[in-house]
């Protein structure tokens, strides 16, 4: 009989990445629990792209976090310049739309987020949420305060405003650092607390006692996430989120809101630090709606458009990469009705699921275990920097590429060279594509360095581990090919299974930016001129009821439906109705209610619940499963419906292209019998 090994590995589910012990014989597993002592795709992703040849590229940034990334470039100078919550030594967090209880954490990486949160409580801190739900968070949570859907920005600068007013405005040693303060001044005078507090729902003496307690605060942090994202006005939220954190001088202080410095893959740790390029957005537009570009990414909401209309450019063939948009973008109707319009599609994926059922091809990776990960992107935003490479725990079956090499191979297919072509050439072609960047980039430790020195030295790896074991080698831990003793390296992760501890933040300001003129862009143009359309939408008459959504702890994305442990239990794709509203509908615990939009109509079962603010409902993201031609058995057994039926491709947030999924103005009833 087979011996049993112990391995340990990063979970793939969620934000978290939390550590997992994991106990096989061969390829079955006996076990996974955490490991209580504690990523390929993402690096070839380029090659791909670059062999397309086209501007036609929608991610799932769009409909969730893109507002965040837009902000973090123009205020930082570059994507993922995101700072985060320092939860170890924070006294005071403010969190706004956000539920990291369910979602571990979004765009704040951090393993156990219960027993941060409630250590923070423990040791004499504060935690207020505000959201039109009162969340598991916000059960937890010392303050909760309803907000009236889309309103978070309004709420927000009406803080700014108070902070001016009473002369609470204190940056500290940001002060030299800042650039656009008196703007920032001049744009909240008309968000007086008492302006707004009709518009968001909130009393103005709430709101005012809320900014000085965070002006008080010794150390304190605001964050806000996807329910700021995904709104009218997501951009400006996430703005005035980093704009209350600079105006109280916690931004880059200890217990205030930190940039990570990542082991690997970060652009704010590489270069001359202090200054950069900055970002650059709207190079082009999408064919039909002309909407900019952002990041090199159009709208995920425009997809379906750019595959209907006829005209040079018209998108007739699709390659789609872990992704179910069929589920998951506004108006998904009408998207799965052009998928099937296309002449071919390919999917990367391990699911027939509500998208690839479209596709001609669909080429599945290897189960997780049967891959390596390290996670270049989420350590880029880590609560306390740490590195991980978890490598294959069980092999592969005989003949099954991985992941990478699924790119890889069609990468050649897309450039003309064939499905045979040696993709050793391609992996080659990456490597040096970045030992030439890092070398010639200035301030980088392998500045000047003889690429081909440096690519000796990564012998014998090949694949994503070789790109690793470079990243982090050149990296700000690393030992720089030999210059910095007792440096990083992936051999020193793979003698670490349970990954390397880098240290609590650090002040990072001013090398971590990398905007033009060297200083906190607080009051960048294309905000100042979107306050605007803020300003006119405070005498805007709120009538209807408001649609939001909302995610479980056991379903994250749609593909955690196919799984019976998570996917067990009750019912949880209901429609969240406050009692107030029930009794003037009519409606009690289990009816069934009709729920329209300008986009369609949905019969959902009812919850009655005060943990929803009067005049709102919810439902959650991610459900839909019963359209023909999926393989998603557990899924469709468990079926609900898709809430993006009801969501307007049409409407999106201006400055980001993200898509407008909360604050969608409906109609309730009870459906008939």
């Amino acid at each position: 009989m087979t011996d049993t090994k112990t391995s340990y590995a990063t979970c793939p589910l969620c934000e978290a990445t939390c550590g997992l012990e994991i106990v096989t014989r061969g390829r079955e597993v006996l076990s996974i629990r955490g490991d209580e002592q504690d990523i390929a795709s993402l690096v070839y992703l380029p090659v791909l792209l670059h062999a397309a040849k086209t501007h036609n590229f929608f991610s799932a940034s769009t409909v969730d976090q893109m507002p965040k990334q837009v902000t973090a470039g123009l205020m930082f100078g570059t994507i993922l310049s995101i700072p985060v919550p320092d939860l170890e030594r924070t006294e005071f967090l403010l969190l706004l739309g956000a539920n990291p209880l369910v979602s571990n954490g979004s765009l704040m990486t951090a393993p156990d987020m219960r027993g941060r949160l409630r250590s923070l409580r423990q040791r004499g801190g504060k935690i207020v949420v505000i959201d039109p739900v009162r969340t598991r968070t916000a059960q937890e949570a010392d303050e909760h305060h309803f907000i009236r859907p889309g309103h978070d920005a309004h709420f927000l600068f009406a803080m700014v405003h108070t902070l001016f007013a009473e002369n609470l405005v204190a940056p500290g040693r940001l002060v030299e650092h800042l650039d656009g303060l008196e703007q920032v001044s001049e744009m909240a005078q008309p968000f007086a607390p008492e302006r707004v507090a009709e518009a968001c729902g909130i009393e103005a003496e709430t709101i005012r006692a809320l900014a000085r307690e965070l002006a008080a605060a010794p150390r304190a942090a605001v964050y806000g996430r996807i329910g700021t994202c995904t709104q009218e006005f997501g951009t400006l939220a996430s703005w005035l989120v980093d704009v209350l954190n600079v105006l109280t001088g916690n931004l880059d202080r200890e217990g205030g809101a930190m940039f990570p410095m990542a082991a690997a893959g970060a652009r704010n740790a590489s270069g001359t630090p202090g200054k950069g390029r900055g970002v650059r957005f709207g190079r082009w537009k999408s064919r039909v709606r002309g909407l900019p570009e952002v990041y090199g990414e159009l709208p995920a909401s425009c997809l379906a458009e750019e595959i209907e209309t006829p005209g040079e450019g018209q998108v007739r063939a699709l390659i789609t990469l872990a992704g179910n948009p069929a589920l998951s973008t506004p108006n998904s109707q009408r998207l799965q009705q052009s998928l099937g319009t296309l002449e071919f599609m390919v999917s990367v994926d391990m699911y027939l699921n509500e998208t690839t059922r479209f596709a001609n091809v669909i080429l599945p990776p290897p189960p997780s275990l049967a891959r390596s990960h390290y996670d270049l992107a989420l350590y880029q935003l880590a609560v306390h920097n740490v590195a991980h490479y978890s490598a294959p725990v069980i092999e592969r079956e005989t003949g099954m590429p991985d992941e990478w090499e699924i790119f890889l191979r069609l990468a050649a297919i897309l450039g003309g060279q064939g499905a045979q072509a040696d993709i050793r050439l391609l992996d080659d072609m990456s490597l040096a594509t970045l030992i030439q960047r890092e070398v010639a980039t200035a301030g980088t430790s392998v500045e000047g360095r003889d690429p081909g020195e440096l690519l000796a030295a990564l012998k014998p790896r090949r694949g994503p581990e070789r790109l690793l074991d470079f990243m982090l080698r050149s990296g700000p831990y690393g030992d720089g090919f030999g210059a910095k003793e007792g440096g990083l390296s992936l051999a020193v992760l793979e003698d670490h299974p349970h990954g390397v501890d880098l240290g609590p933040l650090q002040p990072r300001i001013p090398e971590v930016l990398r905007t033009i003129s060297g200083k906190i862009e607080l009051a960048p143009a294309p905000i100042v001129e979107d306050v605007a359309r803020l300003r006119a939408s405070l005498d805007r008459a709120n009538g209807r009821m408001l649609l939001i959504g909302r995610r479980d702890l056991r379903s994250n994305n749609s593909w955690m439906h196919n799984l019976h442990v998570l996917a067990k239990g009750k019912d949880r794709c209901t429609l969240l109705v406050h009692p107030d509203d029930a009794a003037r509908l009519a409606l009690v615990n289990g009816d069934r209610a009709c729920v329209t939009s300008q986009a369609g109509t949905v019969e959902i079962p009812v919850e009655v619940t005060d943990t929803i603010m009067p005049g709102v409902v919810s439902i959650p993201h991610g459900w839909g499963h019963a359209l023909p031609g999926t393989q998603m058995r557990v899924a469709r057994e468990h079926a609900g419906v898709n809430t993006n039926i009801l969501t307007v491709e049409e409407n999106v947030e201006p400055l980001s292209g993200n898509a407008i999924l909360n604050g969608v103005a409906v109609t309730v009833e009870r459906a008939e019998a």
